[in-house]
């Protein structure tokens, strides 16, 4: 079981509420708890923190549906991309969520020249978006996969210099920032952001280098592994860290986030860690009972069937779904019995089946009977 705190608990809102109320009540508590506001207050930056937190599950629709129905050990809500794995900094709050703040909170434009640890300094890579589908049998069991980007690279000519030769950047004066007073909702403000035209190195570059033409990094197209773990579900996405675009100006390369995407299945349908299918079934076995072979992703199972058994029967085949993500535990699969009718009759099986309708010609007719009288009896 879970010690960590209820997401709606945290932003003060129930599970009915609405996405404009998600958004409002987490902007207050960011407001409240800002950095800004509460320089070196260590539960003030929790706090900010774990509202990020819940706010990057309960807004997005397919988080929130995985968080409804399994918590805090829903898939992709204990790591592998997200606030909710822990580790995040508050540039990834920022750079996720910056725009919340544009319509008057006043930090919108304000944290630029946060590095990913938390510290200023050179602006990192752009992040880098791609999209993996997967079989239910590598959803099973894991994968890896291989994708090919185009991304920019450190150039090679110059190993991320950019040329030879510098001297002190005229619009920071060799400090690698820039100070620009801005008016908030706490009043006048100093903001220190990384200076834009030296990417807080102080330095401008006086011979630039012919191949990355002084940019420091040049484009290129790469093969990557991918691993990805099992239990995912679409929706989910993995962060790799350093596989995004170079920094133009000296700093980590970017994130490059992979979303999982499903591909449909031919026989089973997921629900959550569970599976459904439908398998036929000859009727001389409903009727007089015998194992059936039931395919799995995991091999082929036998499946017990008890004579007499009617055709829309639901059973339970434990422990052969699929695995949670970071968890051990496997659902089931839920097999929707149907009767398999032959066609293309031989002589002798015809023979038979004459001799089963005419055996229960007797049993039916009673049935039939017993059918109607009850509808007339309905309707009487």
């Amino acid at each position: 079981m879970s010690s960590k705190r209820d997401f709606y608990e945290i932003l003060g809102v129930d599970k009915n509420a609405s996405a404009d109320e998600i958004k409002r009540a987490y902007k207050k508590l960011a407001i409240k708890y800002h950095p800004d506001k509460n320089p070196g207050d260590k539960e003030a930056e929790n706090k900010f923190k774990e509202a990020a937190a819940a706010y990057d599950v309960l807004s997005d629709a397919n988080k929130k549906a995985q968080y409804d129905r399994y918590g805090h050990d829903a898939p992709g809500l204990n790591g592998g991309g997200g606030f909710s794995g822990g580790g995040f900094s508050f540039e990834d709050i920022f750079a996720h969520f910056g725009d919340i703040f544009s319509d008057g909170g006043g930090f919108s434009g304000g944290f630029g020249g946060r590095s990913r640890g938390g510290q200023r300094g050179p602006a990192p890579g752009e992040d880098l978006q791609i999209s993996v589908s997967l079989t239910l049998k590598e959803i099973s069991e894991g994968t890896v996969k291989k994708v090919r980007i185009k991304r920019f690279k450190v150039c090679s000519d110059c190993n991320g210099k950019g040329g030879t030769g510098t001297k002190n950047c005229a619009t920071c004066a060799g400090k690698g920032q820039v100070r620009r007073r801005v008016s908030s909702i706490f009043g006048e403000m100093v903001n220190v952001t990384t200076c834009p035209d030296c990417g807080g190195s102080g330095e401008i570059i006086s011979n630039k280098c012919r191949t990355c033409a002084g940019q420091k990094r040049v484009r290129a197209e790469d093969t990557i592994e991918v691993k990805i773990p099992a239990g995912v579900s679409g929706g989910n996405y993995l962060k790799l860290r350093g596989e995004g675009n170079a920094s133009s100006q000296g700093g980590q390369a970017g994130y490059l986030i992979v979303h999982i995407e499903e591909k449909n299945d031919d026989f089973f349908v997921r629900d959550g860690q569970n599976l459904f299918c439908k398998v036929a079934v000859p009727i001389y076995k409903l009727a007089l009972g015998g194992e059936q072979r039931v395919p799995t992703l995991y091999g082929e199972v036998k499946l017990k069937i008890s004579a007499g058994l009617q055709p829309g029967t639901q059973l339970r085949v434990r422990g052969q779904g699929l695995p949670g993500y970071n968890s051990d535990y496997k659902g089931d699969i839920f097999v929707e019995v149907q009767a398999y009718i032959p066609e293309n009759l031989s002589s002798r099986e015809k023979e038979l089946f004459v001799e089963l309708s005419e055996l229960g010609a007797g049993r039916d007719e009673s049935r039939e009977k017993g059918l109607f009288d009850k509808i007339k009896e309905f309707f009487s």
